[in-house]
């Protein structure tokens, strides 16, 4: 775990949902250095698309399936508030891309974690514990 003490309350969000994704088995990456064929899932953090930035945009297989929005810890009590940001994103072209919507979605504050399985026809938010494993998403 890293020293918080200098850290503004987003940039300690992101660093635990970092450690989560990594704990899952996802490669954490900067969008100024992209190599989607360094593991099977990948991580791409500030991903553009073309309604802004998405803080996460998760890819298995080469393939873009995710997105996360991440927020600060302020946040954890009203992340259901954040779901239709949270599709915009999903639903966004990715840049370099031509992509069909994201079927997954989660919110994030590195304590609380919601996710939507956008493919089911009564998709709704739920809260899970961590990041489902970049194998889980591919099957």
């Amino acid at each position: 775990m890293t020293d918080n003490s200098n850290q503004n309350p987003e940039q300690i969000a992101r660093d635990k949902i970092d450690e989560m994704l990594r704990e899952a088995g996802w490669l954490v990456q900067s969008k100024k250095k992209v190599d989607l064929s360094a593991n099977k899932g990948i991580a791409v953090r500030e991903y553009q698309t073309d309604v802004g930035p998405a803080d996460y945009v998760l890819f298995v297989g080469r393939k873009p399936v995710e997105i996360i929005e991440a927020k600060r810890e302020y946040y954890g009590h009203r992340l259901t508030v954040m779901e239709d940001q949270s599709s915009n994103y999903a639903n966004a072209k990715l840049k370099y891309l031509n992509n069909d919507p994201l079927p997954f979605v989660y919110e994030s504050t590195g304590t609380i974690t919601r996710f939507t399985n956008c493919r089911d026809p009564k998709s709704r938010g739920r809260n899970v514990f961590n990041f489902h494993k970049p194998e889980t998403i591919a099957e």
